[in-house]
């Protein structure tokens, strides 16, 4: 078994989002898709705090 799919295996519904990715060329997604999960969980976790005036206007 190769070392990335042995890796994959490990990272679950992710692992197979990023195999997905690579097989099909669509590898320059990958960090578009990480900075949209940045940028969602920098929502969720500043939400309700004095941070949050700050946080919403980068959008």
């Amino acid at each position: 078994m190769s070392y990335i799919k042995r890796v994959t295996a490990k990272l679950g519904i992710m692992g197979e989002l990023l195999e997905f990715f690579w097989e099909r060329k669509l590898w320059w997604l990958i960090p578009m898709v990480c900075m949209l999960l940045l940028f969602g969980l920098l929502i969720v976790f500043t939400h309700g705090t004095a941070v949050a005036p700050f946080i919403y206007t980068l959008f």
